[in-house]
């Protein structure tokens, strides 16, 4: 009996292969090109460390881990022999680098696009000019930009995607959320916000005093109790638990998530919560593919704006603080107005409420 299955018209790999907040980011240029016009098989190309992220994404087909610059001659091959195998179309670079061109080149991809950013550029065969050191607009669209420049030139109609772009279904909601007031005894009838004061190494960030401080001036512009949730990175545990220990003995509800190692399973818990308050993180932008709330805290600086580093959620879910600019204030994250910004902070948690209907989620606790 003859195959069933139909082979795709075009086969696209798509390269987003450093940070977890970088490749958050490019959720809307890959939702771009998997809805456009055409039956497109998008592949993407991760380091390890975010692949299983890209397995949960909805508009991904297949992963490919990169093992990075520091990789043996062995693994650089079966990169490459993978890379070749595959038979793509098309290669789309949202983040240009010379290793990864030449791999493009070698493995014999007949269409390679990225950003017209430094001498990289010379293994691509289409580049488009975004001076996105500029930070004109935020990152995602400059992705989507990109996505859509693909499209263009593969004679594909699209159109860029609109959020959520990490949409779940309202049973997933609700299980994740009964999973959650078990794992951490909570009232399903208080809204859940999540905080995250670590930074990963690649953001400034509020401190930890700063951040209980700014809790405490929410928690007292509240006109109903809300559970805290603290998550944590590895290595930022301590911090964690120390502000959990800060807060409850100031009489505010402060408590851990649940300690996991896996990118998913934060984005499980994440969620299942109202919104998440952090730095600009890769946390902060799985909530915002999540289109859960997010408030941002930024530094002034050009290059790491809120607008550029802004979350793709919907405006109205969406808050972000920064220091005064200027050459001396714009990294100092110590001059954000905390007043300001907890009065904004309890607006936003008040106007959204709870996120699941309790009634349904106290049906789930039955079941």
């Amino acid at each position: 009996m003859p195959s069933t299955m139909t082979t795709p018209d075009l086969r696209v790999l798509v390269v987003r292969n450093d940070k977890l907040g970088d490749f958050m980011l490019s959720w809307p240029a890959l939702k771009t090109l998997k809805q456009a016009q055409a039956d497109i098989h998008v592949t993407v190309l991760v380091p390890e460390y975010t692949a299983s992220i890209a397995h949960c994404c909805p508009w991904v087909d297949d992963v490919i881990i990169d093992p990075g610059h520091g990789a043996s001659r062995a693994e650089r091959r079966h990169l490459l022999n993978r890379m070749h195998d595959k038979q793509f179309d098309a290669m789309l670079t949202l983040f240009s680098t010379p290793r990864i061109g030449w791999l493009g080149w070698r493995a014999g991809i007949p269409m390679r696009m990225a950003p017209a950013t430094k001498w990289a550029q010379i293994f691509y065969n289409h580049r488009v000019v975004q001076h996105r050191s500029q930070s004109l607009k935020p990152e995602y669209e400059y992705n989507v930009d990109l996505a859509l420049a693909l499209l263009e030139r593969l004679n594909v109609q699209g159109d860029a995607a609109r959020p959520p772009f990490w949409p779940m279904t309202e049973r997933s909601h609700r299980q994740g959320r009964v999973a959650l007031a078990k794992a951490c005894g909570l009232s399903l009838d208080r809204p859940w916000w999540c905080v995250h004061a670590g930074s990963g190494g690649s953001a400034v960030n509020l401190t930890p005093e700063r951040y209980a401080e700014l809790i405490k001036k929410v928690h007292a512009r509240l006109d109903r109790p809300v559970h805290w949730l603290f998550s944590a990175g590895p290595g930022e545990e301590a911090v964690a638990t120390s502000l959990c220990d800060r807060l409850t003995a100031g009489g505010i509800d402060a408590r851990r998530l649940p300690a996991n190692q896996r990118l998913s399973a934060l984005a499980k818990m994440l969620d299942a919560t109202d919104g998440l308050i952090a730095g600009s993180t890769g946390p902060l932008h799985i909530a915002g593919c999540l289109d859960i709330a997010t408030v941002g805290f930024y530094p002034a600086k050009r290059s790491a704006t809120s607008l550029r580093w802004q979350t793709c959620n919907h405006d109205d879910r969406r808050l972000a603080f920064s220091p005064p600019q200027g050459d001396d204030t714009a990294t100092d994250m110590s001059l954000i107005d905390l007043d300001a910004a907890s009065a904004a902070i309890a607006d936003l948690i008040m106007r959204r409420g709870a996120y699941t209907d309790v009634h349904d989620v106290h049906e789930d606790i039955d079941d």
